[in-house]
């Protein structure tokens, strides 16, 4: 099975506004609504594969209804426990200024709530896939990911980390199976500033050395880079076309891997898969098809 942690979904209001004019009344051009999250964006892009997975997490609220609702609707099965006080945040995108945004602050999160999403992962045996993705509500500890990470230690679970600075560090001794650092992040972890694919290689080792197994960087328009853990490097030019939207991207990309991956069993082809959907992702208004992803693949496979 396949799971994904959202701590703090949202309900993503997206809208457009021509000509805005800051203190007075303005009317939206377009609107839409969609189940937001980094985990979600995972769960979503695997779905758009074909691929089933459960998206776990919390929901509070009339907001958090909507969440269930919509997941369901897209076909993404909801493990999301349910909590008593406050509401799912809801987040305002407001695109036609410069990518623009208004994010909540989602719901507080009791311990014992947080236990009983340790007792559904605790669940989790080998060959299961579980990504952790985004940051840490502030209702919670900062160290769940490395509370994850213990408790599924050696279980033969692949975890893949989406996670910047500290909340990375700390859970490199437990041996994910990929993290997905970009090049801003990376060089901050180590205090220096990467903006070649060849640079980032050393650092990327650097973090196979502290545990992480494979080490996919994404370079916005510099391409993306893999330091794999069978000790080969691969790199990939940011293939062609218009950035439309750059919101799930980066978990397009770890979605995109991780499915190559499980088809194959082959890095050369998920690194490809990870480039290609993360890529056609940006290049779309919403998360990558099946069909966008497979046209940016052919045109990754013969850069």
């Amino acid at each position: 099975m396949i799971y994904t942690v959202t701590f703090n979904p949202s309900l993503d209001y997206v809208i457009t506004v021509d000509d805005f004019k800051l203190g007075l009344t303005n009317r939206v051009g377009s609107e839409a609504l969609f189940p937001g999250g980094k985990g979600i964006n995972v769960s979503m892009v695997l779905g758009n594969l074909g691929i089933e997975s459960t998206a776990l997490g919390f929901i509070a609220g009339f907001t958090g209804d909507e969440v269930n609702r919509r997941l369901e609707q897209i076909g993404v099965k909801s493990g999301f426990i349910r909590v008593d006080n406050g509401f799912t945040r809801i987040n305002v995108k407001l695109k036609s200024i410069d990518g623009t945004e208004m994010n909540g602050g989602g719901p507080d999160i009791s311990e014992k709530k947080v236990q009983q999403l340790m007792d559904t992962l605790d669940g989790l045996k080998e060959g299961d896939v579980l990504f952790l993705s985004g940051s840490i509500p502030a209702s919670m500890s900062d160290d769940a990911y490395q509370r994850i990470m213990e408790l599924l230690d050696g279980r033969g679970v692949r975890i893949s980390v989406d996670a910047t600075k500290d909340l990375l560090l700390n859970v490199l001794p437990y041996h994910p199976f990929l993290i997905k650092p970009n090049n801003h992040e990376l060089g901050e972890i180590f205090g220096v500033e990467l903006k070649s694919r060849e640079s980032v290689v050393p650092y990327a080792k650097k973090l196979q050395e502290k545990g992480a197994q494979n080490v996919l960087v994404s370079m916005a328009g510099e391409g993306a880079v893999l330091v794999a853990a069978d000790g080969s490097v691969y790199d990939a030019p940011a293939p062609k076309g218009t950035l439309v939207n750059g919101v799930g991207a980066g978990d397009s990309m770890v979605a995109g891997f991780m499915a190559g991956y499980m088809e194959k069993q082959d890095y050369r082809h998920a690194f490809y898969m990870g480039v290609a959907a993360g890529s056609a992702s940006a290049f779309s208004e919403q998360l990558a098809t099946k069909d966008e992803i497979e046209a940016v693949y052919k045109q990754v496979a013969n850069s």
